[in-house]
């Protein structure tokens, strides 16, 4: 039940039932629902209201007054502040417990269905997985430069020294790295952004500019690379990307492709900065076995993979001997699934094109014919397009959503159950540990004729 306790920081206590898309904890006053930052499920907690709306109220927990048992102690001095890990007072197990919750309930709220099976969450690593991440670069207040990651709910800077999800070299590397540009934008050359990409054999730091910086300013970023970003046995590379241009290798000149591994596949995926890969590859990994384990794809058979992006999905199914056609926006992408099929001995299996699949209608689909299996990985948008002009004779017999977004995935799944799919099995992939963010997937199949 819920409370008031006047005269106490905040006013109001609540038993917090929920946690929310956002990490927040969600309570209910006198009917009303409030969204708490910094609550967990089953604790009481003291907060006060920043913002009210008509249908919902948002506010802080000023105090914990029973303490869930999964709460912890954040790692991080900037959590909080900083708009990424917005769950590290959680076990790493309770996170993927809350997001699971999450799924199932908007699957229910919004889809108004429910999958035959929950299949078992992959937790993947709670500490220093990010493979890629974009840091923003800013001017405080004083004048001085701030570096790190946008503040919840704001255009602000977190400055920051560390992050504990970035790799541990990388991290290490972001004092000095932040003096350099410090002494750059002194020198009239501020950049806009730093983007860091880690793989097996190189890591990158591409960094972005309006324009061009000066030839003494290009040196010090030289200096740094050799004497001050030296941690690991990887090699380095700089990257520099000048108003609406693409990146391009600056220091040094030559080094081994960014790759990312799908061991259990045999492939190699070579990609550039800018390019989108998951975040998180080993996790991806895993993703990637559990979706073709789930579509079960056979030799012979047509799979379609839609927002295929640069092939992490379309080569695997390839290995398995169907014939694979990858649909993606982006034609960089296309070309580029071109090339990594070409490099892992894929070609022959494999066909890319682009198009807009946001713009898909019925005509669009009978224009791809017909498909055994479907694989769709949209973006935080969904399918919504593709499912709705899905139709006969171009259904396939199963489908496989992965999604990074679990509303957009239950307004797609209740479309595929309403044209006639059981929906078989769902389940989340932990591939941002710390944050809110669900990443999950399901499996649809088509009703067997009586």
């Amino acid at each position: 039940m819920m409370d008031k306790q006047h005269g106490q920081p905040g006013g109001i206590a609540a038993d917090i039932f929920s946690l929310d898309y956002e990490g927040r904890g969600v309570a209910r006053i006198g009917g009303k629902t409030v969204f708490v930052k910094g609550a967990l499920p089953s604790e009481k907690a003291a907060f006060r209201v920043t913002k009210s709306k008509k249908q919902f109220d948002e506010a802080e927990a000023v105090r914990i007054l029973q303490p869930a048992g999964e709460r912890v102690t954040p790692l991080c001095r900037h959590f909080g502040r900083c708009g990424g890990c917005v769950l590290q007072h959680a076990r790493p197990e309770a996170q993927v417990a809350y997001k699971q919750r999450i799924m199932e309930e908007q699957l229910a709220r919004i889809g108004k269905v429910r999958p035959q099976q929950i299949l078992p969450p992959i937790y993947g690593t709670p500490w220093h997985y990010r493979d890629r991440a974009r840091l923003r670069v800013a001017r405080g207040k004083d004048g001085r430069l701030k570096l790190g990651f946008q503040a919840q709910k704001s255009h602000d800077v977190v400055d920051i020294e560390s992050c504990l999800i970035l790799p541990r070299h990388i991290s290490a590397a972001l004092p000095s790295l932040k003096q350099v540009l410090q002494q750059m934008a002194d020198g009239g050359d501020w950049a806009e952004f730093v983007e860091f990409y880690r793989s097996e054999k190189l890591s990158v730091a591409n960094l972005g500019w309006r324009k061009m910086p000066s030839e003494n300013n290009l040196q010090r970023l030289r200096a740094w690379l050799d004497k001050d970003w030296t941690q690991g046995g990887a090699a380095r590379q700089l990257w520099l990307q000048c108003g609406r241009d693409t990146a391009q290798a600056f220091y040094p000149e030559h080094a081994p492709d960014l790759a990312y591994a799908l061991p259990e596949f045999g492939i190699e995926m070579p990609y550039r900065p800018g390019d989108f890969t998951q975040i998180n590859a080993a996790t991806n990994a895993l993703m990637v076995g559990r979706a073709l384990r789930l579509l079960d794809a056979k030799p012979g058979e047509r799979v379609a993979d839609l927002f295929c992006g640069l092939g992490n999905f379309s080569l695997p199914l390839a290995k398995s001997g169907a014939e694979v056609v990858g649909i993606e926006g982006s034609a960089a992408l296309v070309a580029r699934a071109k090339d990594n099929a070409r490099s892992n001995g894929c070609e022959a299996q494999t066909a890319f094109f682009a198009a807009d699949l946001f713009d898909t209608d019925e005509a669009v689909v009978a224009s791809w014919g017909r498909f055994d299996k479907m694989l769709l990985d949209p973006p935080r948008s969904g399918a919504y397009a593709v499912v709705q002009a899905l139709h006969e004779p171009y259904l396939p017999q199963r489908i496989v959503y992965v999604s990074c977004n679990p509303a957009t995935f239950a307004r797609d799944a209740q479309v595929l159950v309403a044209k006639g799919y059981v929906f078989k099995a769902a389940g989340v992939m932990n591939m941002f540990a710390q944050t809110a963010h669900v990443e999950s997937i399901g499996v649809f199949e088509r009703k067997k004729a009586v």
